[in-house]
């Protein structure tokens, strides 16, 4: 009973920039969704979109035009992982151990389906889209350990939440269809090291990969640091007995 009550009290900390208008239309939306949609049909409604959406980048490699795909996909998947708690909180069927059991664990195969796609759509290098998987995979801990001990549930990082996210992938996808000069950017770097020779082959997408990495693995550290601070705060040493 204690560890409902804590998960209970998490107070879900939502200021991106999208955050308003897209709760008064999930709200909206949920309010009018037939009896038999459940929020449990919704979350998996998710995982397809996701599912879509990296096939859809797979099947890049043979028509550039499958990014399409992928968009509609991330749009499915936004609407599943955005739509299944707000039915909850609006039929006031809240599950606040399952769901949040479930939710943590959906939203990290949904990314796996998502950051394994674009690493095998040739736009970007494997390796650095598993890179950014694992950043988000940090940044998930750090969130359910949060929640756990500090009550809040965090979803918003400089302004951007998962939401502003999924927006900014279609925005790319749209521009590598319509601006196809973008696709031929290409620049090959040589890299000695020890005694061994490296080349080293990088596509647009590969630098606004590593990019994002950067940017996500700074607030996970800057978000870490604050909060250790806090934690030593409220949590010191115990004093020694004279």
């Amino acid at each position: 009973m204690e560890e409902k009550q804590q998960i209970k009290q998490s107070e879900r900390i939502q200021t991106s920039i999208l955050a308003a208008p897209e709760k008064r239309f999930l709200v909206w939306a949920a309010s009018r969704m037939p009896r038999w949609v459940t929020s449990d049909m919704l979350t998996w409604l998710g995982v397809f979109g996701a599912f879509i959406a990296g096939l859809g980048y797979v099947l890049s490699n043979y028509n550039l035009n499958w990014i399409w795909m992928s968009s509609l996909g991330i749009i499915i998947n936004w609407f599943g992982d955005s739509m299944d708690g707000s039915i909850a909180r609006v039929r006031n069927q809240q599950r606040k151990l399952y769901g949040y059991y479930l939710d943590h664990n959906i939203d990290c195969v949904c990314e796996f389906f998502i950051f394994v796609g674009i690493g095998m759509s040739g736009l970007v290098n494997f390796w650095l889209a598993l890179l950014c998987y694992v950043v988000y995979l940090q940044l998930e801990v750090y969130v359910a350990i949060n929640a756990k001990i500090k009550n809040e549930f965090k979803l918003t990082y400089a302004k951007m939440g998962p939401t502003e996210f999924r927006l900014f992938m279609i925005i790319v996808n749209c521009l590598l269809i319509y601006v196809v000069p973008l696709i031929n950017v290409h620049h090959v770097y040589d890299i000695t090291i020890g005694m061994n020779d490296y080349r080293l082959e990088l596509q647009l997408m590969d630098y606004i990969a590593f990019g994002i990495w950067i940017i996500l693995f700074v607030l996970y550290l800057v978000s870490f640091f604050q909060d250790l601070h806090y934690f030593a705060k409220i949590d010191p040493l115990p004093k020694k007995k004279e």
